[in-house]
């Protein structure tokens, strides 16, 4: 029988570091970052839910798509995608940040494929950069490292247990897999791009306004 999919996308943060309101709302281009976000996922997934602050009710209506539902999220993101979790009755979840907004359809379907097959899934990519240590200047050797991106793709009753381990103990986390390391369970990894790197600082955000007309013609 087919599992159910879902795509979880927490949208409540009200992006201070760039200093002009909510993240999720941000223009670029002909949508907003959210919208952007949930047209990808728009017909590759049974269910499709966001999650904004309570201030940001009043707003959202115009950055959705048809189909979604919308719950107010909590104080931080690890709690509000627990918000979603509980929400939701899917057997498979796709958790992705709203701040990346240069998601393909086929990306999702490939990480649907993968996280059908496996228990956790996360999209990363190499590191480029020649990477050191902060104190001393060493340098760490790069051929060990990933960049983890989203979407990341679980069964949803692991990472459900997962949240409810951190939960229990307390713990924070800056990512839903390193949740699911926790349990003692391997969490695989799905080609990532620099497309989907997180717009997080002013800079970030020229850059994908700059890069948004390319997007559509890719």
């Amino acid at each position: 029988m087919t599992m159910r999919s879902a795509a979880l996308i927490p949208a409540a943060g009200q992006g201070e570091r760039l200093g002009l309101g909510p993240k999720a709302f941000l223009p670029l281009g002909r949508h907003s970052l959210l919208k952007h976000v949930l047209l990808a996922f728009q017909g590759t997934v049974d269910e499709l839910w966001v999650a904004v602050s309570e201030t940001m009710l009043a707003e959202v209506e115009r950055h959705l798509v048809a189909g979604v539902k919308v719950i107010v999220g909590a104080n931080t993101r690890q709690a509000t995608v627990y918000e979603l979790l509980k929400a939701s009755s899917a057997q498979l979840v796709l958790i992705h940040d709203a701040a990346r907004p240069f998601l393909s359809k086929s990306l999702i379907a490939q990480c649907l494929r993968a996280v059908s097959e496996k228990e956790a899934i996360t999209v990363a990519r190499a590191v480029a950069d020649t990477l050191m240590t902060r104190a001393s200047g060493d340098i760490i050797d790069r051929s060990q490292l990933l960049a983890v991106q989203t979407p990341q793709g679980f069964k949803r009753e692991l990472i459900l247990k997962a949240h409810e381990q951190a939960l229990e103990q307390g713990i924070e986390a800056t990512d839903d897999a390193a949740l699911v390391r926790l349990l003692g369970k391997t969490v695989h990894t799905v080609e990532g791009n620099p497309w989907l790197n997180k717009i997080t600082t002013p800079e970030d955000y020229a850059l994908a306004k700059a890069l948004e007309l390319s997007w559509y013609e890719a």
